[in-house]
């Protein structure tokens, strides 16, 4: 059977989707099965590494970028469908082609936010990109999404129902080395922090962290740093980073808050293995990869009690109410004072995330496409 994995996103995918992607064409080549033939659209490591679309973009680029892509979903994957002929299609970017495809399609969506969230994107993008998503939810279509969560959120606000398929995906693999040279040269090497890793969305409550670690200081007068690695929001609308610098400015925690921007695989590496705990306050997720990279990495996890957030972390990580200020800063105190909790949570947590591997991901799509 053949199967035709469409990679073309991977040149501005950033994040969950990229490490998606990437995860799941390397899995697909660790774990061959023998009834499955997989065709890749474009090799990942060299689409990944395409700057044409990335770093900041005038409005001229992004329209060439919103071209080029729809150019490439209606008329240059098609084609590739008629040349390669593959029994299944995947589309792991939420969106595929409008026209007719004598194939089956798996398409991922990874969530609902376009549908939730609708403050935080931009009206004619999201018009657009959700009437893309729809139009391409035809024919022999089966949806393929991330948790249970994504799965009901989806049902609400899909008209029609289409089969769809949970598949626990794998985090990213960072066995390549550490930089700690990146921690000696930033204080971090003999320090204690709270780190979170990810874009500066409005939906991942960064703001309500910061303010937070400053009311844990307050309280315990402990030495900790918190480190926020990641770059900008994905647009204006939805960048949380510059209210991030102006309240470190208001708090005065220039020197107790490290905004290192983008960091590379080797430096995230450094990070996990160095951190004290891991703070996810985000108040939507699909997924959430940074909860098992953590867990497997031996740190402890104070999370949001967001339904997806819960739904990864398996009971090992310790929640804290959305949104409630006050809840994580105790939530961060109490690890802080506790050993014991932390040993227990790092055990726990290592288990949990032996439960998300790359050889359970491929034979997740695995059963999907082989299902008659």
């Amino acid at each position: 059977m053949k199967v035709l994995l469409d990679l073309q996103y991977l040149n501005v995918a950033t994040t969950g989707i990229k490490t998606y992607m990437m995860e799941l064409a390397e899995a697909a080549l660790a774990y061959p099965h023998p009834e499955i033939e997989w065709i890749f659209s474009h090799d990942p490591k060299i689409q990944s590494a395409d700057q044409t679309f990335k770093g900041h973009q005038s409005k001229i680029q992004r329209l060439n970028y919103h071209m080029d892509y729809f150019r490439w979903k209606e008329f240059q994957l098609p084609d590739l469908v008629k040349k390669h002929q593959p029994d299944v299609l995947i589309c792991p970017d939420f969106v595929s082609p409008v026209a007719s495809l004598p194939c089956r399609r798996l398409t991922v969506i990874h969530d609902a936010f376009f549908w939730q969230m609708p403050q935080n994107y931009p009206k004619w993008w999201r018009t657009y990109f959700l009437r893309l998503i729809k139009k391409g939810l035809k024919e022999n279509t089966e949806i393929i999404t991330t948790t249970e969560y994504s799965r009901k959120s989806l049902y609400k606000y899909l008209k029609k129902i289409y089969p769809m398929t949970v598949i626990y995906q794998a985090p990213k693999r960072l066995e390549n080395g550490l930089d700690t040279t990146f921690l000696e040269e930033n204080g971090l090497a003999d320090q204690k922090y709270f780190m979170h890793l990810g874009t500066f969305d409005k939906r991942k409550n960064l703001p309500m962290l910061v303010r937070a670690f400053d009311n844990f200081l307050n309280k315990t007068k402990a030495d900790f740093k918190l480190v926020l690695a990641g770059g900008a929001g994905q647009s204006a609308q939805m960048n949380d980073l510059p209210i991030v610098e102006k309240l470190v400015e208001e708090l005065g925690l220039q020197d107790k808050v490290f905004l290192p921007g983008y960091v590379n695989d080797h430096q995230v590496a450094a990070l996990y293995k160095n951190a004290f705990a891991y703070v996810f306050p985000s108040e939507n997720e699909g997924f959430g990869i940074p909860i098992l990279e953590a867990m497997a990495n031996r740190i402890p996890v104070i999370h949001s009690d967001q339904p997806a957030l819960m739904e990864v972390a398996g009971g090992c990580g310790l929640p804290f109410k959305t949104g409630d200020q006050q809840d994580l800063m105790e939530k961060m105190i109490f690890l802080a004072l506790d050993d014991d909790q932390i040993n227990s949570m790092v055990g726990k947590g290592l288990e949990q995330s032996k439960k998300f591997s790359a050889q359970k991901f491929i034979e997740g799509f695995q059963n999907v496409i082989l299902k008659k």
